[in-house]
């Protein structure tokens, strides 16, 4: 079975054209993904079809009511769908979450708006809800684009022999080692040895430690406790002037 997603957006539009080509295309293709994109609107009651009243408290801007919000996604959702809000005041997305997320039969992602969505709905449908980064965009929408293609390259068959998501950086909680490719020489710079050696088990613990480095330097957060012990062990750690 394909794993599912169903948008719930004002603007699905912005959907037209990142999934039509490259990998997600394959995947659609041979029917490993099922993407359907639904207008908010269709759920509003009323001629106007009006989706966003004014925060109570006051304040600026707008915030999508919590009714058209849960019919839009009691109206799409299966029973075992995994609901999800697209919102910058949340959790950070992480690579667990993709990997749960490819791992369900339906994704349902709802794409907030303007100052947001009214809380209530959240709460009514037991939606999960993550931010892709510490800052705020226009909307959902570029968010979500971010989410399924994560989510999708994990659904088994869609990378096939392409490309492996195993070492992949975030796969073992951190960065992906550096990369080289032909020529073994570009402008004054040389491929490492190690790896036109030919020794396998050489080459993996170079990238191990290259993998432990870039995290130690650029994400520090990711190392639990054994993989700060590993970094010790290897001398990657600053050394400590003694005391007086």
């Amino acid at each position: 079975m394909p794993l599912r997603i169903d948008v719930v957006t004002l603007f699905p539009e912005m959907f037209v054209g990142p999934f039509d080509a490259s990998i997600l295309r394959r995947a659609r293709d041979e029917g490993r993904l099922d993407l359907r994109v639904h207008q908010l609107r269709q759920w509003a009651r009323g001629r106007h079809q009006v989706v966003d009243d004014y925060p109570y408290g006051g304040g600026p801007g707008m915030v999508l009511m919590a009714e058209p919000i849960c019919r839009a996604v009691e109206a799409v959702r299966g029973p075992t769908a995994v609901v999800v809000v697209l919102a910058a005041s949340a959790p950070l997305f992480r690579q667990e979450h993709a990997r749960a997320w490819a791992q369900a039969s339906q994704l349902v992602l709802v794409c907030g708006h303007y100052e947001g969505i009214d809380e209530r709905a959240i709460e009514v449908l037991g939606a999960q809800r993550v931010s892709i980064g510490d800052y705020v965009l226009t909307g959902g929408e570029l968010a979500a684009m971010v989410v399924i293609d994560a989510v999708a390259r994990l659904v088994p068959g869609v990378l096939g022999a392409e490309a492996s998501s195993i070492e992949e950086s975030y796969s073992a909680g951190v960065l992906e080692y550096p990369q080289y490719t032909r020529p073994v020489e570009f402008r004054g710079r040389r491929v490492p040895e190690v790896l036109v050696g030919g020794s396998h088990a050489a080459i993996a613990a170079w990238r191990r430690r290259a993998a432990l480095a870039r995290t130690l330097a650029w994400r520090p957060d990711l190392l639990d406790d054994p993989a700060w012990e590993e970094c010790a062990r290897l001398g990657l750690l600053p050394v400590r002037a003694p005391d007086g």
